[in-house]
């Protein structure tokens, strides 16, 4: 299987998947880290991709999303962005509706 198509079926399989650094246990920077501890507060089920695990993925991502830099969270097969704007969604209580939390 060629990467991007790799990249697109993990993509298309996962309602919520996070390309990271490292693992939710132990993200290996401070921007996963701190991207992590964002979706957790949401209680929802979601994928990760360890990158540093991964040359090809963490090569080609960038390529595929036109999106430089890890983390990358993706929901229902769009590209969200990274920590900076889950930041800001998440403060302007925008990033429940986008992760499609219910109370």
């Amino acid at each position: 299987m060629q990467i991007f198509d790799r990249i697109k079926k993990q993509i298309n399989d996962n309602h919520i998947i996070l390309y990271m650094k490292g693992t939710p246990q132990n993200p290996q920077c401070g921007f996963s880290n701190k991207a992590v501890k964002i979706i957790l507060l949401y209680k929802v089920k979601f994928t990760y991709i360890d990158v540093l695990k991964d040359s090809n993925i963490r090569i080609y991502l960038p390529k595929y999303a036109d999106w430089p830099t890890f983390p990358q969270l993706w929901v229902n097969k769009k590209l969200i962005g990274g920590c900076d704007i889950l930041h800001t969604l998440h403060i302007n209580n925008k990033l429940k509706k986008i992760l499609n939390f219910q109370k």
